[in-house]
Formats: C-alpha cells, structure tokens, sequence
C-alpha cells in the first residue's frame, strides 16, 4: 500500500502527502472526441481553449479530490489567469474565504465563520495551494437556508428576500430547464412525484443557477482567463445543470467538462456508455478507500 492510499484508509489525506506521484493506476482518463485513453498532463494541454473546466466528482471520492489538485497545480502552470470555484463554499462564505487566502484572517477563523462541508479536508489542499499562488477562489454555491426555504415552499418563496440576501443568488426569476434535465432529475426521484418533487427540482435549480450566475460574473473580469470548477457531477453530467445554466448567463462562452467517478469495469471499461456524459471521463477504481 502507498503511503497515499494508507493516508486515505486513515481518513487523514494531509496535505503533504500530495508531493507525492498520484498513482496512475487508481485513475483512468479518456477522451471522447478523440476516443482514446490519455495522461493527466494531456487532459491539462487539452483544456487550452477552455474559459470554465467543470470537474464532476462524486464527493466520496478520494482519488478525485487528488485528481483535482494535481489538475489545478498543472493549469496553473500552463495558463495565465487560473481561478478555482468551488460548490464546497456557499456565496456568504465569500468574505471570510477572500479573507484567509489574503493572509488577513488565521485558518482558523476560517474554519469558524465558513460553512464548510465535513470532508473539507479533503478540498484544503486545493485552498492551500490556490493561497500559496495567488489564485482567486470563487465560493459558488448558494446558502442552504434559501435552498431549504425553495424545497419547503418553491422559488416564489425567494421573492420576500431583501436586496443582500438576493445578491447572494442568482437573479430572480430562475429557470427550471425543462426538458432533458427535469426528466434526468425525476428519474433520479423515481418519477415525477408531484409537488414535492417539484420543489426539490427548483432547489436543485437555484443551486445550478447561483453557480452558473457568479461563476459567469467572475469569468468578466479580466483578471480571471480560465475557471476551473469543482461539483457533485449531477450537475454537469451531459452539459445539463450548472453548464446550461451558465450557458444562458454569458452565450460566448467554452466550457469542458470532465465527469469523473468509481466504476466496477475500471479494469476493462466500456467507454462508449460513459461518452455521452462529457468531454473527458476519468473512472477512478473503486477498491481504493475513501477519506470519508
């Protein structure tokens, strides 16, 4: 066993143990456009055209979380005007977080003020790094009380929110996206479900949407060239979700996206029924343990 996957088992994945060589027998990578299988470092040339790279993950995926910093670490030293964003952080977390990557508060205000997801060990060696090379963080996602109050009572529920809170979201009124998206959603739900779901479904929007919203508001600036993203991959998976909702916020706009999770065919994979589901597939094998 390396002494990443020991780290892994342990739960601890600290950050030191990422000078150490990803083993590139945990991953794999493929191409769909090209139809072949490629390193890391060819993923990372490949995104030269790019202005937003979404990488789809599955939260429990250990290998994924390394797959992210190293891919960080190789676009910071291809390209000029690298920022990360992240769903792991919710819009108010903004401040505090602008504020620890500029050395004006300690990690552990940080750790304190921000709402931060119980594996954010696993997402702090991408924080580091992005701290230690000047890289702008984007915290992405929208405050779970508002999309709580959506689920609970539907996107008109948002219309009593007062000029802070809505700057915080994306703008009103939101668009559902009917069609491919709304049917991959109920099929997940198991049906359509009535109004419940429903309601569910326009949360799962407000999500997507404050995403795409402050991620095209960030890719204006002329600071920022090229965005990489981070996301459960629900949300990317066949370009539906954050990237159609992006898509609408700014229409001159590339994006890439990359969906990556554990397979039980890692060893002998199908390619062709995983293409549909991005531009790049990493499978990660399944027997590697988890951080959490």
């Amino acid at each position: 066993m390396t002494r990443w996957m020991f780290c892994c088992a342990m739960g601890l994945l600290p950050f030191a143990a990422l000078s150490f060589q990803l083993d590139s027998a945990l991953y794999r990578i493929y191409d769909t456009r090209t139809q072949q299988e490629i390193t890391l470092p060819q993923l990372a040339d490949a995104l030269k055209v790019a202005d937003v790279v979404f990488f789809g993950e599955e939260h429990h995926d250990s290998v994924a979380h390394i797959l992210e910093y190293e891919l960080l670490k190789a676009m910071d030293e291809r390209y000029a005007g690298v920022a990360l964003s992240m769903e792991m952080f919710v819009s108010d977390d903004q401040l505090v977080l602008q504020e620890y990557l500029a050395g004006i508060v300690t990690e552990r205000n940080l750790l304190k003020d921000a709402s931060l997801w119980n594996n954010y060990r696993d997402y702090r060696p991408l924080v580091e790094y992005a701290k230690a090379h000047g890289i702008p963080v984007l915290a992405a996602n929208a405050p779970s009380r508002y999309t709580n109050r959506v689920t609970r009572d539907g996107l008109a529920s948002l219309h009593v929110l007062d000029k802070s809170a809505r700057s915080l979201l994306a703008p009103l009124p939101i668009d559902t996206l009917t069609g491919a998206y709304f049917e991959k959603f109920t099929g997940l739900m198991g049906g359509h479900g009535g109004m419940e779901n429903l309601k569910i479904y326009q949360s799962q929007n407000l999500w997507d949407a404050t995403m795409a919203y402050r991620i095209s508001s960030w890719i204006k600036k002329k600071s920022v060239k090229k965005i990489l993203h981070l996301n459960g991959r629900f949300h990317s998976d066949e370009q539906l979700g954050t990237v159609a909702h992006l898509r609408k916020y700014k229409r001159r706009i590339n994006t890439t996206n990359i969906s990556c999770f554990p397979h039980a065919s890692f060893s002998h994979p199908n390619w062709a029924a995983f293409k549909h589901l991005a531009n790049f597939i990493i499978l990660t094998n399944p027997h590697a343990p988890n951080s959490f």
